[in-house]
């Protein structure tokens, strides 16, 4: 991305310069929405992970006036409802550097925050029943090497051998990185929301984005459902499941679709539960790991885009079923609770970071793809950079850019718990 593809900070301060061509005059405007206006730097839409992260980076590195708004309550969608998983094991050079940028934050966030992320090293191993699965793999065990992560390449005999609870007869091998695991998502971005309102950035809950106004070929201003209009030269579109529908406000089209995975929680087995690291289960798109003398198991992801966040009897047939085959002791226990919540997912299981060249100041952090939370320091970070600086400096993130759908040039990400 080019650095004129955003604003610079000298755009970002010169508001009251560019008000002054405007063709229609701000008091007009103020009368329209009765007499209730601001001004702001930056608008985030969106109060979610990415939201509160890129809140707290833009303040720390000195934006003055930061408004972040959340139609319910911070955390209430996507963060709220996710397993938590912070992970190396990807094939993609990108995200392969979100995710070590991110990590160094995580090991250093219960200092720079005061809040314990409760991050959890349990290990992520992946498993694979077909060739090209593994090809997959051995692919990126040598990226991830490279990058100096700890990943090791395993037989189905030596998966017995460490983990006997697992059932590998069908499986040509897997993938294992013991340094990662979980965290606590409404820990991480409770601590990122203090740091943000520490730093002065105003969070407002229960205030929603209801309309984008544009001056020719940048944004000018949002109007929220609080009649508030917000005079800014930047917005942040970090509204996870619903970010197409906050670009259609500029006129834009953003390939984001809403995705619901239902999660399911097993019964405690009675000190029966084996010790086993976060499994994913290529084969299925299916994923397990330990919780509370239980499991955390994976639903189905449902095939069509909705932004139902329902559970439903078949989504527990489908978790337990894939739960007994792989981990055949879950015959023994019993599913106790779940809940299902939305994925935001792109073409290609990448996020979509930075600005569309048509228009000016329109900044997107979505299409994270179930990523967003393990990947949201960095996010926070690079659109920071982008805002203030003109270009990100931590990452070079141009693969990630908003008009590679239309360019055709795609970048696949094969290691999720996702199935096409």
């Amino acid at each position: 991305m080019t650095p004129d593809a955003c604003c610079r900070p000298e755009e970002i301060y010169a508001i009251e310069d560019l008000e002054k061509n405007r063709s229609y005059g701000r008091k007009a405007l103020e009368q329209e929405m009765g007499g209730l206006s601001e001004k702001a730097d930056v608008v985030i839409i969106g109060g979610g992970i990415i939201g509160v992260s890129t809140a707290y980076y833009l303040a720390k590195k000195g934006a003055r006036n930061v408004i972040l708004l959340e139609r319910s309550m911070l955390g209430s969608g996507a963060t709220g409802k996710c397993a938590g998983g912070i992970r190396t094991q990807f094939s993609t050079e990108i995200n392969l550097q979100f995710s070590i940028l991110s990590r160094r934050v995580f090991d250093g966030f219960k200092d720079e925050f005061g809040v314990d992320p409760e991050f959890r090293t349990i290990g992520y191993l992946f498993v694979g029943c077909a060739r090209e699965q593994m090809e997959v793999l051995e692919h990126t065990a040598n990226m991830v090497r490279l990058a100096g992560v700890e990943m090791e390449l395993l037989s189905p005999d030596e998966i017995s051998r460490r983990w006997p609870a697992l059932m590998v007869e069908d499986l040509i091998g897997g993938s294992y990185t013991p340094g990662d695991g979980y965290a606590g998502p409404n820990e991480v971005l409770q601590g990122f929301a203090r740091g943000a309102r520490r730093l002065g950035v105003k969070i407002r809950e229960g205030e929603e984005a209801a309309a984008i106004r544009l001056a020719g070929d940048r944004v000018e201003a949002v109007e929220t459902s609080a009649a508030q209009r917000i005079w800014t030269p930047t917005v942040v579109n970090a509204a996870g499941p619903y970010a197409a529908r906050v670009a259609g406000m500029a006129g834009l089209e953003l390939p984001v679709r809403p995705l619901r995975r239902q999660v399911f929680f097993t019964a405690p087995l009675e000190g029966l539960a084996p010790r086993l690291p976060m499994v994913i289960d290529l084969e299925y798109g299916w994923y397990a790991r330990g919780e509370g003398g239980g499991f955390l198991l994976a639903g189905p992801q449902d095939r069509e885009s909705s932004f139902n966040e329902g559970t439903d009897f078949e989504g527990k047939e489908w978790a337990a079923a894939r739960a007994v085959h792989r981990i055949p002791i879950m015959e023994q226990g019993s599913i106790a609770r779940g809940w299902a919540g939305l994925y935001e997912i792109s073409p290609d299981h990448h996020a979509i970071i930075g600005a569309f060249p048509e228009l000016k100041g329109f900044i997107c952090a979505n299409g994270f793809s179930g990523h967003g939370f393990q990947h949201s320091p960095a996010a926070g970070m690079v659109v920071a950079e982008i805002i203030l600086e003109g270009r990100p400096r931590s990452l070079d993130i141009s693969p990630l850019r908003p008009e590679r759908f239309r360019q055709g040039d795609l970048v696949r990400e094969p290691l999720t718990a996702l199935k096409d």
